[in-house]
């Protein structure tokens, strides 16, 4: 289908901008450009529910250190009549080096509401200053420790989906795959928000979309640069998962992809790798929408109907 108007006249918009001095996010520095990424959620996205409860908490790593995340306690606030509540694991998308508990609050604040549930949002590390592996083992760490710690927040352990957009979706993906191999409990949803699971952005829809449908081409080389050690890394199903040998055993999988995406195309072949898995998969392709889609609140309204796809499929994951 078309690009969605609305989309379409916000594009117009960042191009005048370009062609007026505006700097693209590869001509920043990494502390410029989150700032800048963070910024925009202001203009892109809506302030979110207030209904939740957040608190922030911090979650010890591997290495000695600790990362922040929110937690957000749906409107029923506490467990009732003793019985626990479940839970979304989340991590954001930003190419691993921009993106943050602020830029995806209103997102996590809707879920936290719709579906209802407790959503933990991490604030893995970032790039440059850590480069891979640091992310994936943060989320794995913050895995491990919701196994433990969640019933100290009202949490279900046995009621626990992970989830995230771009490579947030990427670090979920990757942290199922790593628990079936180290005999962790799997969660009972992996969510996917147009994921990056390629090796090297070739496809089709790489190349259809390279410029001018909000994720760039050379922004997001510019990303992988930062975070990546060398081209082997490339090859790491850790941040390729279509690169895994094998997908098989994994939660069941939703994913949310977008038309006019470059990721598109990645996203699809692995929705196809986990069917073909013998993983039970839904993949739903959100018509004139770009990467991003779900944080374009005041731009689009299949913002909403993400979130509320989102929701239906935690809610049913979620049921005994």
């Amino acid at each position: 289908m078309p690009l969605d108007p609305d989309l379409a006249a916000f594009l117009e918009l960042v191009e005048a901008g370009m062609a007026n001095g505006a700097q693209p996010l590869h001509e920043l520095t990494p502390p410029e450009a989150r700032a800048a990424y963070d910024a925009s959620t202001l203009t892109l996205d809506s302030p979110g529910t207030n209904t939740v409860s957040v608190n922030s908490i911090s979650i010890p790593c591997r290495d000695g250190d600790r990362i922040d995340a929110r937690f957000y306690a749906p409107p029923s606030g506490e467990p009732l009549d003793g019985v626990s509540l479940p839970a979304l694991l989340y991590f954001h998308g930003g190419g691993y080096c921009i993106g943050s508990l602020y830029s995806h609050d209103s997102l996590c604040r809707a879920l936290a509401a719709l579906t209802p549930c407790c959503v933990f949002s991490v604030a893995y590390r970032l790039a440059p200053e850590h480069k891979f592996p640091i992310a994936v083992n943060d989320a794995q760490d913050a895995y491990r420790w919701l196994l433990s710690n969640g019933p100290a927040y009202g949490v279900d352990p046995n009621l626990i989906a992970v989830g995230g957009d771009s490579v947030g979706g990427t670090l979920a993906t990757g942290l199922t795959i790593a628990a079936r191999d180290t005999e962790l409990p799997q969660p009972v949803l992996q969510v996917l928000l147009y994921p990056c699971t390629s090796a090297w952005q070739n496809t089709p829809s790489h190349n259809r979309f390279a410029h001018g449908y909000l994720l760039e081409a050379t922004t997001l080389q510019w990303l992988f640069n930062h975070y990546l050690r060398n081209s082997e890394d490339r090859m790491d199903w850790r941040f390729a998962p279509l690169e895994a040998a094998r997908l098989d055993g994994l939660a069941p999988a939703f994913l949310a992809l977008a038309e006019y995406d470059p990721l598109v195309d990645e996203g699809i072949a692995y929705a196809d790798r986990l069917e073909a898995s013998g993983v039970h998969t839904r993949l739903k392709v959100y018509g004139g929408m770009t990467h991003d889609f779900a944080r374009l609140g005041n731009i689009v309204q299949d913002a909403s109907l993400v979130r509320e796809d989102i929701a239906h499929a935690l809610a049913q994951a979620f049921q005994p």
